[in-house]
Parts: C-alpha cells; structure tokens; sequence
C-alpha cells in the first residue's frame, strides 16, 4: 500500500470530504490543473498496462482544434491524486497513477470533455523492435534496459535478488514490454509502474506470511460494505512446467516442475482436482533455480485459491495490486485477500469494488 498515515486509513470509515486532483502535463512544458467533474482509475494486475484513466471535465479548451495544441498534446502525461480533507485546513493526498494521454474527445460548445490514459508501460509496449534487440546480463540489467530504451529518464527500482539470465533475442516487431514481464518471471518477480510513475521490478507478496495492510470490517465504524464468494476452475492450473534452453549459449535444456503441494488445498496435485499442468519456456531461463523461481511465480497466479472473495469497500486510494488484506465479514467470519484489481473513483460517490487474487480463512 502507498505509505499514508493512521489518520488517513481511520478517516476513510469515517464522514469526510474527498479531495482530487488531476494535472495534465504538455509536452511545452505547460502544467494545466484540471477542473475535472468525475472520471475513475482503474488498477488491474491481470492487465500488462496495469493502471489505466478516464477523467471528465467541462472545458473545451482541452480539445486540441490546432497543429501547437496536438503538437503540446500529443505526449502529453496526466497525474492523478485522490485524498481527504481534514477540516483543519489540511489534506493528505495519495497519487493514482502517472499516464500518457491517449484520447481527448467531446462536444466542441457544450462539452463535456473526456480524457483517457494509460500508464507509462504502454510507451514501453508501444516501442516495437525496428531491428532485432538481444537482452542479456542479469534480471534487474536486462529489463532495465528494455525500459529506459523507450524512456530514457524513467526510474526503475529493483525490490529482488538480482539473477544472471542467458541472452534473449527478439525479432523485429516484437513487443518490449512483454519481453521486460518475460525476464522479471525468470527469477520469479513482475514488473510493473506504481502509483508514482516508477517501474518497480518486485516479487509478489506471501499472502500467509505478509502483514496486513488494512482491516475491512463490516459493523459500525467499519468500510466493508458487501462480499461475496465462490471457487472457479476456469483457466486454473495446479503445476507449472518452466523450461528453459539457450542454443546461442550452448546451455543444455533445464526444467523445474512446481506443483500444488499443499494436500489442504482444492488443486493439491495429488488430489481429487486431478493434475492440470501449465508450461512456460525461456531462453533466458539457463539453471534449474531459474527454472523454479519463474514455475513458482506463474504456479502462484494460476492455481485456484483455497476461496475467493470479491468484495465491495469505501474507497482507498492508496491500494496497490498485491496487498494482503484482512476482512471481516457480517457474520464475523474473517479472511485473508489479497488484491487484484479496484477502481477508484474521482468524485465522492460510488461503491469501491476489490477483486482478489486469492482468499483463505484467517484464525
């Protein structure tokens, strides 16, 4: 979770006034503060552009009608915050997301006027190879690469054991970014662009051995406002076979099997869920350690969980994709989740909706 302060998690159950901000960046330097009417950001760890926006505002002006206003335009980033007020004077405000400005459409006279964004690694993804690229070195070195390629001022922040990789090589037209996630899975990490802009390379949290970062509970005094659950075999797997050879290299071929080894859970291997195994291969995938850190970091995304439960909360803007939380049902039952996607919304009304990766039953 964005590091916010007790007041602000304990405001957020409470009555307050929700402050926002959306600043649009042109590419002549001009910083515009959006006087915006509504909008959303909407985080999804399923999704390879995982932050995306759609801000509604009543100036025309926005919509370019001239060659220097697409040429400002064009390129041009938006930053969005969502907050409370205090009633003291003061505010806390949490960032939502940095996004390249993609569309700006609406009524000429009357308006209104909507923009939609998506994060910086769409710039990455857009970037497609004009000649063939080879990646090589380690993890952290590699994807590093792959990234400040495409935007040279970018900050990459490395939270892993950086690995060495054997050399990857991509063929024209390929995409970078799909490339960059292929890496960072080689040790068992992801990539991704955090609330701030930043391309964080991070391996994702234990769901029973991280820290909650924040209590949902139902009752007074609580954010929990409806929660269903259910179990889906849909696209489910129970083991990940990751295979790895680099001829280039004359590495022989490697493998690790990661299988659901937990006879306490739905998909265990050996279980009545029966064996459903899912492969991934990679040149850069060259030791059989390699091999298991992406198998374990795939098997973690594609098993069933023990539970899931999707749930529907007041909002917090300060959520990210990964964070453990502890949820208290009407009837007092409590669980873990972990967070897969949310949107947040930039007006005070509506419901908070949390989709989670995975649930189990917290003593």
């Amino acid at each position: 979770m964005y590091p916010v302060s007790d007041r602000f998690l304990a405001r957020l159950a409470e009555s307050h006034e929700v402050v926002t901000r959306v600043q649009l960046f042109l590419t002549d330097g001009a910083v515009i503060d959006v006087d915006h009417t509504g909008g959303s950001v909407t985080v999804d760890r399923g999704q390879a552009i995982r932050r995306t926006c759609t801000v509604t505002a009543a100036d025309v002006s926005l919509i370019p009608r001239t060659p220097a206003d697409q040429l400002a335009t064009y390129g041009a980033r938006l930053r969005l915050a969502r907050g409370v007020a205090y009633g003291d004077g003061t505010q806390e405000l949490v960032p939502l997301g940095v996004f390249r400005l993609d569309a700006v459409e609406g009524d000429l006279t009357e308006g209104p006027v909507t923009l939609q964004g998506k994060a910086l690694e769409i710039a990455v993804m857009d970037d497609k190879f004009t000649e063939v690229w080879t990646a090589t070195g380690t993890v952290v070195g590699a994807v590093t690469a792959l990234i400040t390629r495409s935007l040279p001022d970018a900050d990459v922040i490395s939270l892993i054991a950086d690995a060495p990789i054997g050399s990857r090589t991509f063929d024209i037209e390929a995409d970078p970014w799909a490339g960059a996630q292929e890496i960072a899975a080689a040790a068992g990490a992801e990539v991704y662009t955090n609330a701030d802009g930043t391309f964080v390379i991070a391996e994702l949290p234990d769901l029973l051995t991280t820290v909650p970062v924040w209590a949902v509970e139902a009752g007074e005094g609580g954010v929990y406002v409806t929660g269903s659950r259910g179990m889906t075999s849909d696209a489910v797997h129970n083991a990940v076979l990751a295979r790895g050879e680099n001829v280039y290299e004359g590495v022989p071929p490697v493998s690790y099997l990661a299988t659901d080894t937990d006879p306490g859970s739905p998909t265990y291997w050996d279980g009545p869920y029966g064996r459903r195994p899912k492969f991934i291969s990679s040149s850069t995938l060259t030791t059989v350690n390699a091999c298991a850190q992406a198998a374990n970091l795939e098997l973690a995304q594609s098993r069933a969980p023990n539970a899931t439960g999707d749930f529907t909360s007041l909002p917090n803007p300060a959520l990210e994709p990964g964070d453990v939380l502890r949820v208290t049902h009407p009837d007092s039952s409590r669980e873990l989740h972990q967070v897969a996607s949310f949107s947040v919304p930039l007006d005070e009304g509506g419901d908070f909706p949390i989709a989670t990766i995975s649930a189990k039953e917290d003593a």
